[in-house]
């Protein structure tokens, strides 16, 4: 764990980083705010301590300036007898805790061990609202600028959604974008794959079922689309839905109506609906596998996501973007990639659209050296 110690005082820095050093840390030392803040801009520090009362860039700009570069580092103020109100203001401000000189070690380490627990809640927190919500939107191809904004435009109304695409291309993501730029954020958003379902089961899951309605209905259940009430509803691969589930789809976006399975009782819910499907369903509906009425219903705005061959001038910034997910979530050194490097995947057919690519990085970082080089390319990718 890397440590950032910010203070004009030569003794403190010195007493402070030989301690943090003997119990195992890594530690950095900067004598004036400007410098820290140049160091944090190019390291990723797991906590900061800084000292209030410093000539030029006092502790609170330097606070100020780290708020607003969004620095997940718990930063702890270093303050003299007379800064204790200023240390508190700078917990209003975001700062995590403040320690009083003389300084205490066994204070100190209690609170690396706090900052530590704090620092690993916001990166597990981090994590857990890409898996719900969805990573943003990597790209300025122009079809990507124009997905983002349909999705800007669409996003605050209720309008139906039909998301069509290859595997691999980011449909999930275009629709957790939806939800979380719309007036139901703060709701349930529910996620369906219809093609990992038994047909004799999606019912079941999409409506719910009263206990005792079958076999194994050992106790009432609700389905997703009550799950979702006053939420978004996403159904990935729709164009796997069996016909009878398609009837009862239309029946809830007709009516805004369900009845669980063994039951005759008409439940209301609110529920946004976007769907989307690696399927051409007009020739799906030509074959009788598809209802035309409900795709009519679900297509009141169709977002056609390319694949990755379609835009290969977002592949830096998507190598850029996964190198540091990859590297944030599992620990991994930050690695660069040479120039003929990256242009080689960018010459590389994509098949496995942007799950493929997320792959790949992922493997490179864990095989590559200090740099990932085009012979590591060769070796792990082409190869």
């Amino acid at each position: 764990m890397k440590i950032l110690i910010i203070d004009d005082e030569r003794a403190i820095r010195n007493s402070l980083g030989e301690i943090l050093t003997d119990e195992g840390y890594e530690v950095d030392v900067a004598e004036e705010g400007a410098k820290g803040i140049s160091m944090v801009d190019k390291e990723k520090y797991s906590i900061i301590f800084c000292d209030i009362k410093m000539p030029g860039m006092d502790g609170v700009e330097v606070l100020d300036k780290l708020m607003e570069m969004g620095v997940d580092a718990a930063v702890v103020m270093i303050s003299g007898h007379g800064d204790i109100s200023t240390a508190v203001e700078c917990i209003k401000k975001g700062a995590f805790d403040y320690i009083p000189k003389p300084l205490d070690l066994n204070r100190i380490l209690i609170t690396i061990k706090n900052a530590t627990d704090k620092v690993s809640l916001v990166k597990e927190t981090r994590i857990l609202k890409k898996k719900v919500y969805g990573q943003p939107m990597i790209g300025e191809s122009p079809a990507i600028l124009h997905i983002k904004e349909m999705i800007d435009k669409v996003a605050p109304t209720d309008a139906r959604v039909l998301i069509i695409g290859a595997n691999g291309t980011g449909k999930e993501l275009v629709a957790r974008n939806l939800h979380q730029k719309s007036g139901r954020s703060a709701m349930p958003y529910i996620e369906v794959n219809c093609a990992a379902i038994p047909s004799e089961l999606i019912e079941s899951e999409l409506f719910g079922h009263e206990k005792g309605s079958f076999t194994s209905a050992i106790k009432q259940h609700k389905g997703k689309f009550e799950q979702a009430d006053g939420g978004t509803l996403f159904l990935d691969e729709i164009g796997d839905m069996s016909l009878a589930a398609q009837a009862k789809v239309l029946r809830v976006l007709q009516e805004k109506k369900l009845s669980r399975v063994g039951s005759d009782k008409d439940i209301t819910v609110d529920v946004r609906v976007v769907a989307a499907t690696n399927k051409n369903l007009k020739e799906e509906i030509a074959k009788g596998n598809f209802r035309e009425d409900l795709y009519h219903r679900l297509s009141v705005i169709v977002i056609n996501v390319p694949t990755l061959d379609e835009r290969k001038s977002d592949i830096p910034l998507l190598v850029d973007f996964f190198v540091d997910q990859v590297c944030s979530e599992t620990g991994m050194h930050p690695r660069e990639i040479d120039a003929d490097a990256l242009q080689m995947l960018v010459d590389k057919s994509w098949t496995g659209n942007i799950r493929e690519l997320r792959n790949v990085v992922e493997r490179l970082l864990i095989l590559s050296g200090d740099r990932i080089t085009a012979s590591d390319v060769s070796a792990y990718v082409i190869a």
